[in-house]
């Protein structure tokens, strides 16, 4: 069963390290504690949709980029796909952030 708490999570975490951010920063610019936030993003925690409005405005990114993220994510997870292939951000390879 797909836990969408858990997509949600790791395309946080992937938008996060793609911009070679911490958990701190992070946290400090959402106004969240860097322990929610941890659990949020190894998907033991759900986010209220105000609480996920402030972490992409930490993120600079628009939520309707992070809703895609992870609708792509649950669509692989649903197809049986997902759990042993992560789904790469745009701008990310599997070492680091791309050149643009």
């Amino acid at each position: 069963m797909v836990l969408l708490r858990r997509e949600l999570g790791e395309a946080l975490r992937a938008r996060r390290l793609a911009q070679g951010r911490t958990l701190r920063q992070v946290s400090a610019g959402a106004a969240v504690s860097l322990g929610y936030l941890s659990e949020i993003e190894r998907g033991e925690k759900e986010a209220s949709s105000e609480l996920l409005g402030s972490i992409c405005q930490a993120l600079d990114i628009p939520l309707s980029q992070l809703l895609g993220d992870v609708s792509g994510r649950v669509a692989l997870a649903e197809s049986g796909v997902g759990a042993a292939y992560p789904l790469p951000v745009a701008g990310v390879s599997a070492v680091g952030v791309v050149a643009a």
